[in-house]
């Protein structure tokens, strides 16, 4: 039977102690070892693909919703505590209302070469900062077709709480790691058989139109970070700059936005 909590001060609820924005960044996730999901098809999303879960914390009504889960949880000894919202609220430092929460143990990321070797189209993510930029752009690269997602040392966890939830979930089908060190990383993607295209305005750049009239076989396009976008190391480390046509005197994109443009020109036809 699920396990029911009247005490926000539960100490078997630890994982689940203050998970704001601001109590998040500051704990860092990474380093426990675990990541939160949130909301039924997360959790879903997160179990299917082998993500193993410690415990779960939720509502008494989503029981119904999520019994073939908790059935199968409790069977292999994984606990299921059930609370009131007020009491799941005083813990968590927020209103419950996607219902259900998950502590997973964080996954073993892939090594670089082995998860690139062959891929066709990757998108490298240089140091973005904001976690619904993270996941919006691990939404439109599952969407799209996108083989791989590799993200750099400073560059914001795509398992962040905020991040899982703005990507529904897809951050767990698109394949990712880390590329350390970067932008040295640029001559390894180019070793692998990637050309590696940075999105930059400079007066070097090609349109992406141009770019994706006859594109490589594999491409590894980079995306900077908010504000100051790609820094003038990876610039000069990558094969090509690509830069999308604009109107109205508007000279970028938001970089989720951007992202999605490129990754839908740059897709792979299957009858091309």
């Amino acid at each position: 039977m699920p396990i029911v909590i009247t005490d926000h001060a539960d100490p078997r609820l630890e994982d689940y102690v203050s998970l704001t924005d601001v109590a998040l960044r500051r704990r860092a996730e990474p380093e426990r070892g675990l990541y939160i999901a949130e909301s039924e098809k997360v959790i879903r999303r997160a179990l299917a693909a082998g993500h193993r879960p410690r415990s779960f914390l939720m509502a008494q009504r989503w029981l119904a919703d999520l019994a073939d889960v908790v059935a199968d949880v409790e069977a292999q000894g994984i606990p299921v505590f059930v609370g009131q919202h007020d009491v799941i609220e005083r813990l968590t430092g927020f209103h419950l209302h996607r219902g259900a929460l998950a502590s997973m143990q964080r996954p073993r990321l892939p090594d670089v070469a082995a998860l690139v070797t062959g891929a066709r189209r990757v998108m490298v993510l240089e140091d973005i900062v904001d976690h619904t930029n993270v996941g919006a752009i691990f939404r439109s690269a599952a969407g799209l077709g996108v083989d791989a997602v590799l993200v750099t040392p400073r560059c914001a966890d795509p398992l962040y709480r905020r991040s899982i939830r703005v990507s529904m979930g897809t951050v767990f089908q698109v394949p990712w790691t880390r590329i350390d060190p970067w932008p040295r990383g640029v001559d390894l993607l180019r070793g692998l058989g990637l050309t590696v295209a940075a999105m930059a305005l400079s007066d070097d750049s090609v349109t992406l139109d141009e770019f994706a009239a006859d594109p490589p076989g594999q491409v590894a396009m980079v995306l900077g970070t908010e504000g100051d976008g790609i820094g003038a190391r990876t610039v000069a480390a990558a094969d090509l700059t690509v830069r999308i046509p604009m109107a109205g005197g508007v000279d970028s994109l938001n970089v989720a936005a951007a992202s999605a443009v490129a990754m839908w020109a740059l897709r792979v036809r299957e009858d091309a």
